[in-house]
């Protein structure tokens, strides 16, 4: 017999018990970040299987679920899809990853709320400023590769 697949509120007990602890570079609890991104997403007019993957978007990068438990877990394939996309393996150039954003149907939006909250003045208001110069300008590099013209 199949199991259902996760609805949106137990995709995001999910994602919030898997990064239960871990806090972003600002020191503020992770799931908050993930809440503004499935937010985000919603906002732009995205799917509830993109609503998911926003949930579970950095679970697999972050090792708060390993690729064996996103397999396991009772998610509609292309919401596994999207969170494998947007994984960012070690070591990999942004364009690869970029690419295969692209090459992944629904990832790109995802993949858009996340650089918006990740680039939000506010969130970086309070790195240091050669932290803050880097990734601003690491967000703006990926966004340029995705085409997506607004920060």
């Amino acid at each position: 017999m199949t199991q259902q697949p996760l609805t949106l509120l137990e995709v995001e007990a999910l994602a919030r018990g898997a990064h239960e602890g871990q806090t972003d570079k600002a020191g503020r609890p992770y799931a908050e970040h993930l809440a503004a991104v499935a937010e985000g997403v919603r906002l732009r007019g995205g799917t509830p299987a993109q609503q998911a993957a926003a949930w579970l978007h950095d679970a697999v990068e972050d090792e708060a679920l390993s690729p064996a438990d996103l397999a396991a877990a009772p998610l509609p394939q292309e919401v596994k899809a999207m969170v494998l996309a947007l994984t960012k393996r070690p070591g990999e150039p942004l364009e690869e990853y970029a690419a295969r954003i692209l090459a992944t149907p629904g990832a790109a939006l995802v993949k858009e709320a996340d650089l918006a909250h990740n680039a939000d003045p506010v969130r970086l208001s309070v790195l240091d400023a050669p932290t803050r110069d880097r990734l601003t300008a690491k967000y703006a590099y990926v966004r340029s590769l995705l085409g997506i013209t607004t920060p």
